[in-house]
């Protein structure tokens, strides 16, 4: 008799790289892509003001409150939230397209709404990016030197909270200073060992 055995090809995977403000989500994405790992990046959409160093299609899509009005009202987006006083989405479409192609999906999102995408799609891989503490962080964001004192006092209390999210997640990454490639390093790693699982990640949205 034939063996039937089959090892199954794996299912695209819904990948959430999220942590508090200053841990260098963007700076972990943006490695990413400069190293050509084939993913699909999701670019969220906001309301915030773009910074010099930001572009538009890239880093965020910047748009108006009226135009994010719109795509909650037609249902465009995964998840909303109000940040720091301004609104972040995840648009749909980008992502179920890329899913139904196979390919997985790099989406960096706050950790609020990692919880949301938890709670819409379960099969969802959530990546916690971390600092070395809370001192590291507050150190790292007063460096940035791209806030208000009101703003940055808000991000840090934030940050802070966000600390404390961390049992929401799969897995925890430390992004320590001038080693950026280990932690991209890391994040290529779980995605590697979770598409060996045995029993697969499906993601449904």
């Amino acid at each position: 008799m034939p063996n039937s055995f089959k090892i199954p090809s794996p299912n695209p995977l819904l990948i959430v790289i999220s942590g508090p403000s200053g841990v260098g989500k963007d700076s972990v994405l943006q490695r990413m892509q400069e190293r050509g790992l084939p993913f699909d990046f999701v670019v969220t959409a906001t309301t915030r003001e773009r910074r010099e160093s930001e572009t538009d299609g890239k880093d965020y899509w910047f748009v108006s409150k009226d135009e994010f009005a719109r795509m909650i009202e037609e249902d465009e987006l995964i998840e909303y939230a109000i940040v720091y006083g301004d609104y972040k989405g995840i648009p749909k479409k980008g992502v179920r397209e890329a899913l139904a192609k196979g390919k997985d999906v790099v989406m960096r999102i706050d950790v609020q709404g990692a919880e949301t995408v938890r709670k819409l799609a379960h099969g969802a891989l959530l990546i916690f990016i971390t600092c070395e503490g809370e001192d590291e962080l507050e150190r790292r964001l007063r460096e940035r030197k791209t806030e208000t004192d009101d703003s940055l006092s808000l991000r840090i209390a934030t940050a802070r909270k966000e600390l404390q999210r961390i049992e929401a997640f799969d897995y925890v990454i430390v992004n320590q200073d001038f080693h950026l490639d280990d932690t991209v390093d890391k994040v290529r790693a779980i995605i590697t060992a979770e598409h060996l699982r045995v029993h697969q990640r499906k993601v449904d949205l």
